[in-house]
């Protein structure tokens, strides 16, 4: 997804994307079940912690925002203690437990605030729907592919026969993610691959670099390095007998939307491009325009949406001029402590030291825009990529996505494809849709977690007919 507005402090425990580092072995392994109790709530928790050569690894449920097997980091365990960790919204999440009596309590802290937390033992699995237990029908192949030095991680689904079949490379949308572009339990690209494959079409999706199986390092790379990470994925597809080299096509999503035109640009192998919440301006123009719509839809007060703006704005000059980190850390840090002051005194005894608490979220922020990353997409203009692209392009926007704003960029896009002289291009505005394309209320960020996981009614119709016939 996009960054959505900078300094907005939602407490959320549960971003996915990292994967769990090796540990010493244990007899810790197996499926918990319990909760986390801050400031004076309790977040309902499942924790699976499974041992593979000799290390632990392990992830994390939390219902209560639609994320499951969200992977841990840093498992360890020995001589009765358990600690792992979960990168997260405001920042890392870290337990800290005891195993006793076949449970587990221990505490738990994330950017200065702290609680606790218990475990006991539960069913080694959830039970799962039938369809869910039912093999696709097609095959799945996990695959490993060379982008530069790096190592990409992912799985080519393909259609039943020898082929050679039509192919979609999927291109996930900014910040870590995997090769389903999960978030809160949402996995948009599983089910994009899903409905493409049965029918006819080869996908292929890859982890983000330095997500799952894959190596390198996500924040020191631009959306430059992402679009040759696509093109070494055509690459990968052209090479094998049972693709058509000739009908192979990009589909991104938010960030990734940015990336399909730029390697469109760079190759001739690429045969079309599909864009979901396709960014056409600056990401200057698409973060201030998410201050405003993200806020309110999460309703913040009308002034503290214009701090957050004026924030903004100093924030990106002092990425730009590389001055001024004193005065945006400070601002950072006096947005967290009022939002802090805000939590109900009961739930505030959570948070032991508020400057500290609030120091932390502001370090992360601004380390968060001190990257490589931010510094490109902030002045990224996607136009001159959009009026190169010549192949067939399908672009859709959700009409409630309050990150890529459908009224903001479905103009500019087709006036960049048209100035282009493409000839064969679709733009569509989907109803009622978000970011994520579900069936939204409000649009905001905030109810992703909240809403049925599956694309609102459709949607994956529109995209499948478009690509089946620029290919069959």
């Amino acid at each position: 997804m996009l960054p959505s507005t900078l300094v907005q402090l939602l407490f959320l425990f549960a971003l996915p994307g990292v994967m769990a580092a090796p540990s010493a072995r244990s007899d810790a392994a197996g499926r918990w079940v319990g909760a986390i109790d801050v400031m004076g709530q309790k977040l309902g928790i499942a924790v699976t912690l499974t041992e593979e050569g000799g290390s632990l690894k392990g992830s994390i449920d939390i219902p209560q925002q639609g994320a499951k097997a969200v992977p841990l980091t840093n498992v360890r365990a020995a001589e009765g203690n358990l600690h792992f960790e979960l990168q997260a919204g405001p920042g890392l999440a870290v337990f800290d437990g005891k195993l006793k009596n076949d449970g587990i309590a221990g505490t738990f802290e994330q950017a200065g605030i702290k609680g606790a937390f218990t475990l006991a033992r539960g069913p080694k699995e959830e039970a799962q729907p039938v369809r869910a237990a039912e093999p696709p029908p097609y095959a799945q192949e996990e695959v490993k592919i060379a982008s530069g030095s790096n190592s990409l991680a992912g799985t080519l689904t393909l259609p039943p026969g020898k082929g050679p079949h039509p192919a979609v490379v999927l291109i996930t949308g900014s910040g870590p993610q995997n090769r389903d572009e999960e978030v809160f339990g949402v996995k948009p690209f599983l089910l994009l691959a899903d409905n493409l494959t049965r029918a006819g079409i080869a996908v292929l999706r890859c982890d983000d670099r330095g997500v799952g199986g894959s190596t390198g390092n996500i924040s020191q790379a631009t959306s430059a390095d992402f679009a040759e990470d696509a093109l070494a994925q055509v690459r990968f597809l052209r090479a094998r007998p049972d693709i058509d080299g000739k009908r192979i096509g990009l589909l991104g999503h938010s960030e990734g939307a940015i990336v399909a035109p730029m390697a469109a640009t760079r190759s001739k192998e690429v045969a079309f491009i599909v864009l979901m919440s396709g960014p056409a301006l600056t990401g200057e123009k698409i973060m201030i325009a998410q201050n405003d719509l993200v806020g309110r839809a999460s309703g913040l007060p009308e002034e503290r949406i214009r701090q957050n703006g004026e924030l903004q704005r100093k924030t990106f000059a002092a990425v730009r001029s590389g001055e001024g980190w004193d005065e945006v850390k400070a601002g950072i840090q006096a947005v967290a402590r009022q939002s802090f002051e805000q939590i109900p005194e009961a739930q505030r005894k959570g948070i032991p030291d508020l400057d500290a608490a609030a120091g932390k979220v502001a370090e992360q922020q601004v380390a968060a825009v001190r990257t490589p990353w931010f510094r490109y997409f902030l002045d990224y203009d996607p136009a001159p990529a959009l009026e190169k692209v010549t192949c067939p392009v399908l672009a859709v926007f959700g009409e409630r996505d309050t990150q890529v704003p459908a009224a903001l960029n479905r103009g500019p896009m087709e006036q960049a494809l048209k100035r282009g002289g493409n000839g064969d291009f679709t733009i569509r505005v989907i109803p009622r849709a978000n970011h994520l394309y579900q069936d939204s209320v409000t649009g905001g960020p905030a109810e992703y977690g909240t809403l049925k996981k599956e694309f609102i009614p459709g949607f994956l119709d529109l995209i499948t007919s478009w690509i089946n016939k620029r290919v069959r």
